[in-house]
């Protein structure tokens, strides 16, 4: 199944220039849900994680399912002020401005195995972000899995060189 076909671009949002790359039809589509979700699994297992975590919002949407099925936990990446108890923080750039993520200082064992999840690779801040986070809470990283990667952005090369999973490239 071709699931580049079941996103949908959205020219212009969230400003003039950048193309949107709309899971939501992915996600309403019942065999490109569930291809998307093997595939991950598929692909995922072999790295073994304690841990996933995925990135607010659409990164829980993968990562929930994706910690169900390899049997690890799931940990919330979030944006300020969202998590109840005492936090790690960082700031990071986004294809368009900045923002910060939050993770609870107790959420990953020292030592445990993590696999960081989202729907989209774009330029890397985020999931780079996230990386420090874990490095933070000393967790070991083991891999990235994306839904989507938009290569022209260079993302990956932000990155810690650990195994990176994508489904869809642009």
């Amino acid at each position: 199944m071709d699931l580049q076909a079941l996103i949908r671009d959205v020219p212009d949002f969230p400003k003039p220039g950048i193309v949107f790359r709309d899971i939501t039809t992915l996600l309403a589509d019942p065999e490109g849900l569930k291809i998307s979700l093997d595939r991950l699994v598929e692909q995922c297992t072999p790295l073994q994680p304690d841990i996933i975590i995925g990135m607010e919002s659409r990164g829980f949407l993968f990562g929930v399912h994706l910690a169900y099925q390899l049997g690890a936990g799931f940990v919330p990446v979030r944006k300020p002020g969202k998590l109840p108890r005492a936090v790690h923080s960082v700031e990071y750039q986004l294809e368009y401005g900045s923002d910060r993520l939050e993770i609870h200082q107790d959420a990953i064992p020292a030592g445990a195995r993590v696999l960081i999840v989202d729907d989209l690779i774009a330029t890397g801040g985020t999931a780079q972000a996230t990386a420090q986070l874990v490095e933070r809470s000393a967790g070991e990283l083991i891999g990235f899995a994306f839904v989507i990667e938009l290569k022209a952005l260079a993302g990956r090369e932000q990155l810690p060189q650990v195994p990176i999973v994508t489904l869809v490239q642009y």
